[in-house]
């Protein structure tokens, strides 16, 4: 079973790599914003709560978050494992994800952190834009999103402290993938499941 969180900066590659993952270990990859959009169109009652203050353009707080994560994690396609990308933000998020998490007899979350400078990241910018046009990298937008995350997100690689696996996001796609596949390899080695 698997069950990773994968952190790190816009633009270092997270979707990219959670998309791999989930193909490879045949376990979902649960996108937030995803999931919001899936909830909201579902018409749940959280998702309902949810579409209403996005289409207000404003967060949705923590608990309408947790409480569309903890549905989510109980869908059948969940039982082999997941892969979260984009939760938790914060660490209020994280020490709710925790809580929910201790009372599942399951192995250890993996947590694996993909690390990227701010050099790297307008460096990849610089890439993105010459190939195609995109709104969502203009420069300004995803430096924006990248002091949001040194604010609100970064602070999780202290709460989660020695559970945090580094992982160098400056790789080719390939070379991060393989790192992250070699770090799930040693967990699941390590698990209790494995031992059992």
């Amino acid at each position: 079973m698997v069950r990773l969180i994968l952190l790190g900066p816009p633009g270092a590659g997270k979707g990219t790599q959670a998309q791999k993952l989930a193909a490879e270990l045949k376990v979902p990859h649960i996108s937030t914003g995803v999931i919001l959009r899936q909830a909201a169109e579902k018409k749940t009652v959280l998702g309902k709560r949810a579409k209403a203050i996005m289409d207000a353009g404003q967060l949705v707080s923590d608990d309408i978050m947790l409480g569309i994560i903890r549905d989510r994690l109980q869908a059948k396609d969940c039982e082999k494992g997941y892969i979260l990308d984009g939760f938790p933000r914060t660490i209020p998020q994280a020490e709710a994800l925790d809580q929910l998490l201790s009372q599942k007899t399951e192995p250890p979350v993996v947590i694996a952190n993909l690390s990227l400078d701010e050099q790297e990241l307008r460096r990849r910018i610089a890439g993105r834009r010459s190939e195609a046009a995109r709104s969502d990298d203009a420069e300004e937008t995803v430096l924006s999103r990248f002091q949001v995350y040194q604010e609100k997100t970064r602070p999780l690689l202290v709460y989660y402290g020695g559970r945090v696996r580094p992982i160098d996001g400056k790789g080719s796609v390939p070379e991060v993938f393989q790192q992250l596949t070699e770090l799930l390899k040693v967990a699941a080695v390590r698990s209790p499941e494995a031992a059992s």
